[in-house]
């Protein structure tokens, strides 16, 4: 059996639905998260509740987990545990345990925004202009680099947390952990990666332009093909050492692409992918079972549109 462990599940329960649905019968969706009220562990197989991903005890408790469920893979729908996870990858795969996250380096470069600016410039893909000080993006605005308006925000952060829009010097926050960035303005889209672990290619490349955000996610979005995008992307994702699944926000301005984004994770529109027939649920068996992955192909012009539903349960039978 192929059972699967998610940390910090939270409230993406339609994806859990999905790796249920794919995995019947060939494996359990086990579940685990920090609040005994995340929804996702009354949906999954089994859920746990467990400390903070910063707890000094965090670690053992997975690994009890893993070993009382008989888990075989584990990955993250959180950012700051990706780099954890990656630091402390040879503590699973050491008990068989595959941690489905990229290498370290890789995933500490696209958690960093500057980091990635540079990476992009460096392979000679078009890049955001980005600062690391209030006064060298003081200087750029000054010699005409870029303009008004810009985007200030965390250069580690994520969800969209911070991100201001800034109109004037005035505006400009000092702060030693603060990005600044040249306005984009123009298309938006989201695109789902997904790397084969085993043969280090890329299965998949799924497109959606963002019609809506909402809370850092994309809330409706159209699937659209776009070959000069798809280049773009597989330049970029085969310059670092990606596995599994990867959510990358790009935009277009003036018929040029511009990475803005990576989550080397389930980004939350990936249930847009899934719905056009794109199963990354699916190539992650595959890859457990060291089957081939075959690239399967999606319509156009495919909207989705993201609505609420609630889970209910007895508060005496919620995980303690």
């Amino acid at each position: 059996m192929n059972n699967i462990l998610i940390l910090c599940s939270g409230t993406r329960v339609e994806l859990v639905k999905y790796f249920k649905e794919t995995f019947k019968g060939k494996g359990k969706i086990i579940c685990c998260d920090n609040s005994p009220y995340a929804p996702t562990l009354y949906e999954a197989d089994k859920g746990y509740v467990v400390g903070k991903i910063t707890d000094d005890n965090y670690f053992n408790q997975l690994l009890n987990i893993c070993v009382d469920e008989k888990i075989k893979a584990v990955f993250s729908l959180i950012d700051p545990e990706l780099s954890l996870l990656a630091k402390n990858r040879q503590l699973f795969e050491n008990k068989g345990i595959k941690v489905i996250v990229s290498e370290e380096k890789t995933v500490d470069l696209c958690f960093d925004k500057y980091a990635t600016s540079q990476h992009l410039k460096k392979i000679g893909l078009p890049y955001i202009k980005s600062y690391v000080s209030s006064q060298a993006v003081k200087e750029a605005l000054k010699n005409n680099e870029i303009s008004f308006p810009i985007f200030q925000k965390p250069r580690t952060g994520s969800c969209s947390v911070g991100i201001e829009k800034v109109n004037t010097l005035n505006d400009i926050k000092q702060h030693p952990d603060m990005l600044y960035q040249q306005f984009m303005n123009g298309k938006e889209y989201g695109v789902d990666v997904f790397i084969d672990w085993n043969t280090k290619k890329i299965t998949d490349i799924f497109i959606k332009e963002k019609l809506l955000m909402r809370a850092g996610e994309t809330d409706k979005s159209i699937s659209v093909i776009n070959k000069q995008l798809e280049s773009y992307i597989i330049k970029f994702v085969e310059s670092l050492d990606f596995i599994g699944q990867i959510d990358i926000d790009v935009f277009e301005v003036d018929g040029e692409f511009y990475i803005s984004e990576i989550n080397p994770r389930f980004g939350g529109g990936y249930l847009h992918a899934y719905a056009c027939g794109i199963n990354f649920p699916q190539r992650i068996l595959n890859c457990l079972n060291k089957q081939e992955n075959i690239t399967t192909t999606y319509e156009k012009d495919i909207v989705m549109m993201k609505h609420l539903t609630i889970t209910t349960i007895k508060k005496g039978e919620c995980y303690e």
